[in-house]
């Protein structure tokens, strides 16, 4: 399974891939209520720009279908929506998309990144090299609420 660019033609599977492992990681982390606020079946009309606009990066499964996401936010030097099936974790692939998206960045010219991890991740995110900042609350439209979350680093 090799990394690959995104089409904004993917948009609602990878935004249904983003809900699927939401739910499934988080479940531990926030309520219900949050988990469904913030995952809404309706894609936003604002994703396929994000997918268009910035390096967005996918590994398909063995059939060709897309298992695994992730972003470089061009504009904010950050790390976005790395997410896995629920049924494809721990074979390496986040690590995969987060090593793309550091060269990505790497040969843009980046020489630190930023991310904000949900609790729950923030052990993966340490284990890339990433070094914890400090707990934050992460406001989100979409859950309607302050997600607590977890700020980090790396330098390229």
């Amino acid at each position: 399974m090799i990394v690959r660019q995104a089409s904004p033609a993917e948009a609602y599977t990878l935004w249904n891939i983003r809900n699927l492992a939401i739910r499934h990681g988080c479940q531990a982390v926030y309520s219900a209520e949050v988990l469904a606020a913030w995952t809404p079946d309706r894609m936003p009309a604002s994703f396929p720009a994000m997918i268009r606009e910035n390096p967005f990066f996918v590994i398909d499964s063995p059939q060709g279908e897309p298992v695994a996401t992730g972003a470089l936010d061009l504009a904010a030097a950050s790390v976005e929506a790395i997410f896995t099936l629920p049924e494809f974790t721990g074979q390496g692939l986040a690590g995969r998309i987060l090593d793309a998206i550091k060269a990505e960045a790497r040969q843009r010219g980046f020489h630190h990144l930023t991310l904000s991890s949900t609790p729950n991740a923030a052990r993966f995110y340490q284990r890339q090299g990433f070094r914890p900042l400090g707990e934050n609350l992460y406001p989100s439209k979409l859950a309607g609420c302050a997600l607590r979350c977890v700020d980090m680093a790396i330098d390229l």
